[in-house]
């Protein structure tokens, strides 16, 4: 059994092979699992087509199973001198069975097998990072609730703007991090489509039944043009590179405030020791390193998709070896997000609230502007004169605070509509039916 898939009658000079290969050997290990779940469901319509026997198509489903298991349990590797995990599945199947292992490549090409491999692996990151958001989002809503009746100034320009609220601000994240899941909704309709079949990129002249791998695999549809199955190889990787950089802003932006309200100048939040870093000369410092550095992984998340069409721009349809190297960004770049989503879960919670004295503290008087002006309005003067005058009282120092605050429009500081944002979270994240994908496979894997 050769241990590539393509190999000739010729050996490839060494230092091209292995500048070839790259780092797949080390990065396919993770999709591993799925290019086993793509060989069962092939290998169960090669069978119902008659492209190979019942009997083939049974050893090799029993190994195929038998190789999951390993694959789930980290203990899958591909040998020294072998490409790809495509080339390892293939040549253990081989070792085994001899030539029933020999028949599943019939009617697919390491293209689709790659491309369903990726989606495959992407629906099952996608998941994962799905469920981290929306329980994040859960605990920004929780502390909301918990905190709504505690003050802190809002800023515009940084400057002191108008009254804040604990509420506010975890809330105000927390329905944030749902317009980022409706992103992340987009992308995984994208994903959820079925490339298997396409092979090359041009088809097969096999009577492949292209709608019964996708029923197997769980996928919504098929890629029903098979260059346009082929043509989704970046274009995929490219969208889900904005869902990172989108959900990756939202998270850096929280992690900044953090790092602002945490210092003494601002004391609106305090960290617990055991979450900061100190000084090698200052005995003082207590420094928020967590958030600072989930902040500039979130920055360099954020450049993700300038790289990913850096990588693919200009590229005929077809495929193109170049493609090889989007697994080398992104792999690496979901890693870090869930890592991002993990450690703001654990350290948000652990993090105290302190309520500013705002009436009391001279440095937010003016918090109060906009609502003396609204004071006034109420009383039937128009809304410019009324502005007018409440600048000139500040000018002159006469301004008078009036810290009865009668916020209670939807999503105001009396009324933060926590119970809204939570129905929008359930919704948008049962919108993404996941069980509609993990149930088939599930069943391909027990047989």
């Amino acid at each position: 059994m050769p241990t590539k898939l393509w190999e000739k009658d010729y050996d490839l000079d060494q230092r091209i092979a292995d500048f070839t290969v790259g780092r797949d050997r080390e990065l396919d290990l993770e999709l591993a699992p799925f290019d086993i779940l793509g060989s069962l469901a092939h290998v169960q319509m090669l069978a119902e087509v008659n492209l190979i026997d019942a009997g083939a198509a049974r050893r090799c489903k029993e190994k195929l199973r038998e190789l999951y298991e390993t694959a789930q349990s980290g203990a899958f590797t591909i040998e020294d001198g072998v490409e790809d995990v495509h080339s390892q599945v293939e040549l253990l199947l081989t070792r085994t069975l001899g030539d029933d292992g020999k028949k599943i490549h019939s009617g697919r090409s390491r293209n689709d097998q790659v491309l369903v491999d990726l989606r495959l692996y992407f629906r099952h990151r996608i998941q994962g990072i799905v469920e981290q958001t929306a329980e994040l989002s859960r605990t920004l809503t929780g502390l909301s609730e918990e905190h709504k009746d505690k003050l802190i100034p809002g800023y515009t320009h940084l400057q002191v703007a108008m009254v804040s609220s604990f509420g506010l601000w975890f809330g105000a994240y927390g329905e944030a991090l749902i317009d980022d899941l409706r992103t992340w909704k987009g992308v995984y309709d994208v994903v959820n489509q079925n490339p298997l079949g396409s092979a090359a990129g041009y088809g097969s002249s096999f009577p492949l039944d292209r709608d019964r791998t996708t029923e197997l695999l769980g996928f919504a549809a098929p890629v029903v043009n098979v260059v346009a199955a082929q043509m989704g190889r970046g274009k995929t990787e490219q969208l889900l590179a904005f869902a990172i950089a989108g959900l990756a802003q939202t998270i850096g932006k929280m992690a900044m405030d953090v790092c602002l309200y945490s210092s003494q100048n601002f004391g609106f939040l305090q960290l617990p020791p055991e979450l900061t870093t100190g000084s090698s000369i200052m005995p003082h410092k207590k420094n928020p390193d967590v958030f600072e550095l989930l902040r500039g992984r979130c920055n360099l998340l954020q450049s993700l998709p300038a790289q990913i069409s850096q990588l693919t721009t200009n590229l005929p349809s077809g495929y193109h070896r170049d493609f090889q190297l989007l697994k080398e960004a992104l792999f690496p770049a979901l890693d870090q997000l869930e890592d991002g989503l993990a450690i703001a879960l654990y350290a948000l919670p652990r993090t105290s609230v302190r309520a500013q004295e705002l009436p009391t503290d001279p440095r937010y008087t003016y918090l109060y502007s906009v609502e003396a002006v609204n004071n006034l309005v109420l009383q039937g003067v128009p809304f410019r004169d009324a502005y007018t005058q409440v600048g000139r009282d500040i000018e002159a120092g006469t301004f008078v605070p009036p810290t009865d605050l009668q916020h209670t429009h939807l999503g105001s500081l009396g009324n933060l509509g926590n119970d809204r944002i939570q129905e929008k979270l359930d919704r948008v994240v049962g919108e993404f039916g996941f069980e509609q994908a993990t149930m088939p496979l599930q069943k391909l894997v027990e047989g």
